[in-house]
């Protein structure tokens, strides 16, 4: 029998943003006070119902704005959703918005064990696995040196191999696997099929529908906050082909 890792049952996610431009502190502390901001309220998920099994490897389509990233979050945990349960079992690697926990002041060597920190891993299994981090992201050059003073890139792949040192349950993917130069891309997707083997389950967000096609076998299409299709990848990649001709 399957097991189910995933739940995600009538989810909707929503913002209240403020409708006036307010010029500081102090004006908006008076308002706060008087009760006199006005919100518009922005729903950026609604009714998302969907659930996977261990080893599903669930692509997510639609344009830019449509929730992908919002519907990744909450699934992590990040954000708590304003309507609907999301059930989760295991270890779940959100590589969401890599290197979110780095210190910019410290070195690269020591954002290793800072943000391996972050994500869960003592620092006994770190210094086993620092020079494999350090090998995989091909900063060795730069490993003493300040992470303000690395390119976007190079943050992203020192990132990406930390967080997939490990062999989690769940691993969630945003836009990761378009980081760095060709060289890098094609070892981190490479490094994601490894995983395939251990019966990882996937959520992978990707502007490329080559990529999704060649990691997932189930999609979903989001527009405006809900899931327009879902199935198998092919068939679902055919309707988001039509969409955006």
């Amino acid at each position: 029998m399957e097991k189910e890792v995933i739940r995600l049952e009538n989810v909707g996610m929503k913002f209240n943003l403020s409708s006036e431009k307010l010029d500081n502190l102090k004006e908006f502390f008076i308002k706060f006070v008087k009760r006199d901001i006005h919100y518009d309220e922005f729903w950026a998920l609604r009714d998302i119902s969907f659930s996977l099994n261990k080893g599903d490897r669930l692509g997510i389509l639609g344009l830019n704005g449509a929730g992908k990233s919002t519907l990744l979050k909450v699934i992590a945990g990040v954000y708590k959703p304003t309507e609907g349960t999301v059930k989760r079992e295991g270890v779940i690697a959100p590589l969401i918005e890599l290197g979110a926990g780095f210190d910019m002041q410290y070195t690269g060597a020591e954002n290793i064990y800072l943000y391996g920190s972050v994500l869960g891993y003592s620092k006994e299994f770190i210094r086993e696995r620092y020079d494999e981090i350090v090998e995989f992201s091909g900063l060795r050059k730069f490993i003493d040196v300040p992470l303000k003073n690395y390119s976007s890139g190079m943050k992203a792949r020192l990132g990406f191999a930390i967080a997939t040192v490990i062999e989690p349950d769940i691993l969630i993917l945003d836009e990761v696997l378009s980081v760095g130069d060709a060289k890098f891309r094609k070892k981190s997707e490479e490094k994601v099929l490894s995983m395939f083997d251990k019966g990882v389950t996937v959520l992978f967000v990707s502007h490329t529908l080559d990529q999704v096609k060649r990691i997932c076998n189930k999609a979903i299409i989001l527009e405006h906050g809900r899931i327009i299709a879902s199935g198998n990848v092919d068939e679902v990649s055919k309707i988001y082909m039509e969409k955006t001709k």
